[in-house]
């Protein structure tokens, strides 16, 4: 990468090391002030990240795998990662070009759930039955202060991952022991009736959830309106705070189809699925979150599952959550929800920005244009709807610069995987030039980017849990036999080389977008696309000088060689990024030249 005149300066943290890492970003110390699309994020879940105090591998329990959850052979159970070791990274971290760190829930898990021969272990954190303390597998509440004030001191923020929507499977149905429990409507059980219409009347004063107010959710003093629910007597008060150990604070309608009524009502397999309509659990769970601000200083919130919640409750809880920050001193506090569409239909998402107002919701769409694209064969015009799609969202376009944008995450698996499934022919190399032009597509667009950990290691895991492999030294199988992206290593070995060539790119790519804040804050104009696989032009516009950044990406494997419009004003360019032509070919008119999978930078340089 070439970066010529003044931003030479900005430049200056990428020296190399004699690890063969990058120098670590030298952030001033009013990170606080940075604004969200500043950000690149480093996503981890803790319990895969790095093992630093094997004295709490088993969240201090005795007996076997099903009573503390840890079994390194299973990619379905606790494997020993924890605060300690994450802490112990961060020059790591650091050193990849993130200026924030996104951490799986540390909240603490019901360390083992599941029917006989089913079960698994709470490792991920989304079984949250205390949502007060960190889970002891991970270590203290001691240790999730010393990483935030850690990773404060180097200039970088901190995201929580946060649940709401459920809490880990306690309550039971007398209905459904043993047995599946199929959801059951507001229409055949509803709040006034138990056992359907013909039933007897068991809150008659309860007018259903279209009134919405404290006195009536208090008369439902029976929730047995749908299944029986109970909790078992070892559970009785295993739940943090203990009004969440009450049924009446749940659906308790039996498991969602993530369709229709059951999407926001039913139980997200099997968990307790919480009645977030109830203006208790809205101050209940604005009182929780509020105090991890309070406690942590933390900067922002991933929420998980938020498309399962409704709008009303997040209508009070976002601003009371902005409210909480502000007054700790943390003016840009980011909150960004989970809405899983894997689809990537904008509409769906930007729903979520308009109704439920959230101020950011993961880019599913960003994620399913580039693996149609990078990792498919579809035309480059997926990559422009998608950009065409942010004017839906509150906010419009300035609001789209605030969506994390990502290409692998822990749910729904790793580019590589899905580029190795598209083209089961192609060369290494050739994978390797898919990852990192679909990482190069993510560091130059609009929106903010996020690194899932074990992506700058070439990991190539699918769905779920086979996404979720360790870095620090793998004890299971299958992720030990996973053919890993641009290295010969394995995860058998600890997966932290700041010399990888993915390491190595992603560490240049977040250092030009540093350079240049037309990559962070500048305003998106489509300069070329097409219905085949080739060419894809953006120019990212400085909204305070004016200066023209061009990207173009290739994404055939055949070189391009094309005319792009460019702002008329300008008659020169530099490179950033790959070979770029000194000048324009004519006022408004621009050579580029892109090699197959590869991508290029370059930047207006004098104006006419």
């Amino acid at each position: 990468m070439k970066v010529l005149g003044r931003r030479l300066a900005l430049l200056a943290s990428t020296v190399v090391l004699t690890a063969g890492a990058l120098a670590p970003f030298a952030w001033a110390a009013d990170f606080r002030d940075r604004l969200a699309e500043d950000e690149v994020v480093y996503f981890l879940l803790p319990d895969r990240f790095d093992n630093a105090d094997t004295a709490n591998d088993k969240g201090g329990m005795t007996g076997d795998r099903s009573v503390t959850g840890y079994d390194p052979t299973d990619s379905g159970y606790y494997h020993g990662g924890d605060l300690q070791g994450v802490i112990r990274r961060l020059d790591y971290i650091q050193g990849l070009g993130a200026t924030a760190l996104w951490v799986g829930p540390v909240f603490r898990n019901k360390a083992v759930q599941g029917a006989p021969g089913r079960q698994s272990a709470g490792y991920h954190g989304y079984w949250i039955t205390d949502f007060t303390h960190v889970d002891p597998h991970l270590g203290t509440d001691d240790d999730f202060k010393a990483l935030v004030d850690a990773a404060h001191a180097r200039g970088m923020k901190v995201y929580l991952d946060i649940v709401i929507n459920h809490t880990a499977d306690v309550i039971q149905y007398r209905e459904c022991r043993g047995k599946p429990c199929p959801y059951r409507s507001k229409a055949d059980y509803p709040y006034t009736r138990k056992g359907g219409p013909a039933g007897p009347a068991i809150n008659a004063g309860f007018q259903g959830d279209g009134v919405r107010t404290a006195e009536n959710f208090a008369r439902l003093a029976d929730p047995a309106y749908a299944y029986t629910p109970f909790v078992p007597a070892a559970e009785a008060h295993v739940k943090v705070p203990d009004w969440l150990n009450d049924p009446r604070f749940y659906h308790n309608r039996g498991d969602s189809t993530f369709k229709g009524e059951s999407s926001l009502y039913g139980d997200f397999g099997g968990l307790d699925d919480l009645m977030t309509e109830n203006p208790a659990v809205v101050r209940g769970f604005i009182d929780i979150y509020g105090a991890w601000i309070d406690r942590y200083g933390i900067d922002g919130y991933r929420i998980d599952t938020t498309r399962h919640v409704n709008p009303e409750f997040w209508q009070a809880f976002v601003p009371a959550m902005l409210d909480r920050a502000r007054a700790r001193g943390i003016p840009h506090f980011h909150i960004f929800g989970e809405v899983a569409d894997t689809d990537g239909r904008v509409e769906i998402l930007a729903r979520h920005t308009r109704v439920d107002k959230l101020p950011a919701v993961l880019d599913f769409a960003f994620r399913r244009a580039v693996v149609d694209t990078v990792a498919g064969t579809k035309g480059t015009d997926r990559l422009a709807l998608m950009l065409d799609g942010d004017a839906l969202y509150e906010g419009g376009e300035d609001a789209a610069r605030q969506l994390p944008t990502f290409v692998s995450n822990h749910d729904h698996g790793r580019f590589a995987h899905f580029a190795r499934k598209a083209f089961p022919h192609a060369g290494e190399d050739e994978i390797l030039k898919r990852v990192i032009l679909a990482n190069a597509l993510m560091f130059t667009q609009r929106g903010v980017p996020v690194v899932y950990s074990g992506d700058e290691q070439g990991f190539s895991g699918g769905e779920d849990r086979a996404g979720r492999e360790d870095m620090f030294g793998s004890r299971v199988p299958a992720y030990n036999a996973e053919r890993l992206v641009g290295t010969t290593a394995t995860t058998a070995a600890p997966s932290f080389n700041p010399g990888h060539p993915l390491y190595q790119g992603l560490a240049e790519m977040a250092r030009l977008r540093e350079a240049e804040p037309a990559l962070r804050h500048g305003r998106s104009v489509l300069r070329f696309a097409s219905e085949k696989p080739g060419l894809f032009a953006v120019s990212r516009i400085d909204p305070d000088t004016g200066r023209e950044v061009l990207v173009a990406v290739n994404t055939s494997t055949h070189a391009v060689n094309a005319q792009v419009e460019v702002g008329g004003q300008w008659t020169t360019f530099t490179a950033l990024h790959g070979p770029c032509g000194p000048a324009v070919t004519a006022p408004g008119s621009y050579a580029v030249q892109v090699a197959p999978l590869d991508y290029v930078v370059c930047a207006s340089g004098e104006a006419s």
